[in-house]
């Protein structure tokens, strides 16, 4: 008897947890699941870095049940590990309408859908993880920011510190996800 009990509380139990996070504001990416090695054709691609072995191809993110005011998004990915812990931000895209559930492949590469900031290697877009030989898996962070400002608010070029300065005061919430690369 104690069986179809403590099978019936465990189903109960999980379906607690299923309802609490199908509300939840949450970060995926059909390419890699939280915490795992991202595929090498994602690693930067630089002629004059010989640790940009990749592609440089854009992983696809999608998210979903962001909060409801929501106007806007800004997505920021940055190694802590990178420059030898000073830290190497990958990409800077705001004013992503809040209509946008998600990127494709590539599309941040692209720079389409977004406004987009100065990343470290200093460009307007993705630009894929480079970390040297040697130096273990680095640890890249996604964070999608939930902001109530329009998608047209903010001016194109903000660094990731600029653009944190730029949003105190109107994030609402943020999703979070990592990915790992090393050589």
């Amino acid at each position: 008897m104690k069986t179809p009990l403590i099978g019936l509380s465990a189903l109960l139990l999980s379906s607690c947890f299923t309802a609490q996070a199908e509300g939840l504001f949450i970060l995926q990416s059909p390419a890699f699941t939280d915490n795992a090695m991202l595929d090498k054709q994602y690693a930067g691609n630089a002629k004059d870095n010989p640790n940009c072995t990749g592609k440089n191809l854009s992983p696809p993110v999608v998210w979903s049940n962001p909060p409801t005011n929501t106007q806007s998004f800004a997505l920021l990915v940055h190694d802590p590990e990178g420059a030898k812990g000073l830290g190497v931000t990958h990409l800077v895209a705001y004013n992503i309408p809040a209509s946008a559930t998600g990127f494709t492949a590539n599309e941040l590469r692209d720079g389409k859908g977004f406004t987009g900031g100065k990343n470290t290697p200093g460009s307007q877009a993705w630009h894929g993880p480079c970390p040297p030989p040697g130096s273990g898996a680095h640890h890249y962070t996604w964070t999608l920011i939930a902001t109530d400002l329009r998608a047209d608010a903010l001016p194109a070029g903000l660094t990731r510190e600029e653009l944190f300065a730029k949003l105190k005061g109107h994030a609402l919430a943020a999703a979070g996800l990592i990915s790992r690369f090393g050589q």
